[in-house]
């Protein structure tokens, strides 16, 4: 009777299943607001893969992304997977091949380097090479892990379904070569970004700081991504959304506020590398005080064309006034201290802010 309690004990213990897998895999685990520099995380040897990783369990992902870095050694392929979950990956460094596959034969390699965004479709398989024999390269996956480990709690399940999702991949010509669709909107749907770094934006006046932005929608899955940039001496206005945005700093040099409503403000200065995920519907803003135009690309769980509706990666408010129901407050409603420590930040780099006075006086 002791041992059959203890034994119960243990599995009501309510850890996530996702968290307990992790513990098993031998490879360290993350677990922070913020991460300065993704290329500087310490990984060690994953079995799973025949190369070095390590989970990053941000504190704002609320079990709706999981998130991982891996290196591959000069000259090294990692081993073979296929897996139910889906996932985006950005390659940090480095440069380098992938190939995927299904059981009906299908087959499809493509290149990638650093700034490269990559889709794996559902349940294909996959292997990544670098192709650099001096350096190791490096990059950076979201994914839909955690929903999918906790809803089925089977690792060899998630891991060994034998099913191809022909709907997804079938060895169509030219799949990962960066060709899109073009949809209203500033949406851009494709499977493969060569250089997330580049990508041409469009302009998204509604979140201000004359700002750009693209909205992607990739490999006909859930998991979704944009890339937004805002020019020298400019910041955004504060908004709030679900859990799961995991943005990586891949241009510039700022800061970004975040707080939950009625508490107190949390600060964390980014450059290119840099990593948060905005916990649950609090409030966030950032800020450009470098020299060049900033650019961020948060790959999330929750697409458009997929929706999974309103708290699952759902954007439809990020850019309506609060007062109108919608989840953006706007400059003239802001607390005026946030002007002021932006244009105190930039006295210090010698420079000043180009946003426009007008801007902060709301219209009649």
């Amino acid at each position: 009777m002791a041992k059959a309690a203890a034994q119960l004990e243990n599995v009501m213990d309510n850890v996530p299943y996702y968290e307990k897998w992790q513990k098993g895999e031998g490879i360290p685990i993350v677990k922070d607001f913020f991460i300065q520099d993704l290329k500087k995380v310490p990984v060690g040897h994953w079995d799973r893969i025949d190369g070095d990783a390590a989970f990053v369990n941000m504190e704002g992902a609320g079990q709706a992304t999981g998130a991982y870095v891996c290196e591959i050694a000069p000259g090294k392929g990692l081993k073979p997977q296929r897996h139910i979950y889906e996932e985006l990956i950005y390659v940090l460094k480095g440069r380098g091949a992938t190939t995927i596959w299904n059981d009906k034969g299908a087959k499809q390699t493509f290149e990638w380097h650093e700034g490269s965004l990559i889709s794996l479709p559902l349940n294909v398989w996959n292997q990544h090479f670098n192709g650099q024999g001096d350096e190791p390269a490096r990059f950076f996956s979201v994914n839909n892990m955690p929903i999918v480990f906790n809803l089925f709690h089977n690792a060899d399940f998630i891991f060994n379904v034998p099913y191809d999702f022909t709907d997804r991949f079938n060895g169509e010509p030219e799949y990962f070569s960066g060709k899109g669709k073009s949809h209203p909107g500033r949406v851009w749907e494709t499977n493969f970004i060569a250089d997330a770094r580049t990508f041409k934006l469009e302009e998204w006046k509604e979140r201000g700081a004359s700002g750009s932005n693209v909205m992607l929608e990739m490999c006909g899955g859930t998991m979704a991504a944009h890339i937004s940039e805002f020019p020298i001496g400019t910041y955004k206005k504060a908004h709030r959304h679900g859990p799961g945005f995991n943005v990586i700093i891949i241009k510039g040099k700022g800061f970004s506020l975040f707080w939950k409503e009625g508490e107190p403000v949390k600060r964390h200065d980014w450059q290119e590398g840099s990593v948060f995920v905005p916990p649950e519907m609090w409030f966030h803003q950032h800020f450009n005080t470098g020299a060049t135009p900033a650019r961020y690309l948060p790959p999330r769980f929750g697409s458009i064309k997929y929706s999974m509706g309103e708290g699952f990666g759902d954007i439809s408010k990020v850019d309506k006034d609060v007062k109108q129901g919608g989840n953006q407050i706007e400059y003239y409603d802001e607390d005026p201290s946030i002007r002021k420590i932006f244009e105190e930040e930039l006295a210090k780099s010698g420079t000043y802010s180009r946003m426009n006075p007008d801007l902060y006086k709301k219209s009649k």
